[in-house]
């Protein structure tokens, strides 16, 4: 299994537009990006999303312009499905999978669009590509939003997707001791609004999930570049 961080960005990613903060101007002078967050999953010769962002034609070109196999959905937010269009004359648009919730928010927002919906339960494994999958619910107000925890190999990989630090004690069940761990982490440390972790929540968390690695993604532009276990867009990881 192979897992690329297509995007480690918030909505408007990283540098924003029009921003002449010292963080967004580095960026622009480094030539370094967040994009907006969503992944890139290869096992068995075939290839998903978890997210589409609205920076996906980027960033499949960047990584080879892969044919994906499926996609899949965390929540209907734009800035994790608006991507989703981009497949209009590449390819044929790929099945979706996610819980029903986000299904059908997702298709009433791309309702001019014919693409196989699968809705998945949360917290039932099911299986694709070789990997067992599960949806895990998570805490992102008002929204029905879910992580994913996907095990191959003997190992596991745990994603928050979009959450505050109250997860269901369930959810922590499924995120205990990841090999590797993505987690939301929109502001610094101190910088609280409610439906987001920020940096310091997001490292406690961590702590009491016990992965044996983990990185934080959806960062804002008040966010250093350098942050400690900060992701960057395109790192890969194998297994």
């Amino acid at each position: 299994m192979k897992i690329t961080i297509l995007g480690t960005g918030d909505t408007v990613g990283t540098p924003r537009v029009g921003c002449d903060c010292d963080i967004c101007t580095g960026a622009t002078e480094e030539g370094k990006t967040r994009l907006r967050t969503s992944f890139l999953v290869e096992n068995e010769g075939s290839s998903l999303l978890i997210d589409t962002s609205p920076d996906l034609k980027e960033q499949l070109i960047r990584t080879g312009a892969p044919r994906i196999s499926a996609v899949f959905w965390t929540h209907a937010h734009y800035d994790h499905i608006a991507g989703f269009n981009e497949f209009y004359r590449v390819q044929d648009f790929p099945p979706a999978y996610a819980p029903e919730p986000v299904i059908n928010d997702v298709s009433g927002f791309f309702h001019f669009l014919k693409f196989k919906k699968n809705p998945v339960p949360p917290y039932e494994q099911f299986s694709l590509f070789g990997m067992d999958i599960t949806f895990v619910t998570v805490n992102h107000p008002p929204i029905d939003t879910f992580g994913i925890v996907i095990r191959c190999n003997g190992k596991k990989v745990g994603f928050t997707s979009d959450t505050n630090p109250h997860l269901p004690d369930k959810t922590m069940e499924e995120l205990m001791n990841c090999d590797l761990l993505f987690l939301d982490a929109l502001m610094p440390a101190g910088v609280n609004i409610g439906k987001h972790m920020n940096v310091a929540e997001a490292e406690e968390l961590a702590q009491k999930l016990s992965p044996k690695e983990y990185y934080l993604v959806h960062m804002s532009h008040r966010i250093p570049l350098s942050q400690d276990h900060a992701a960057s867009d395109f790192m890969t990881f194998e297994f």
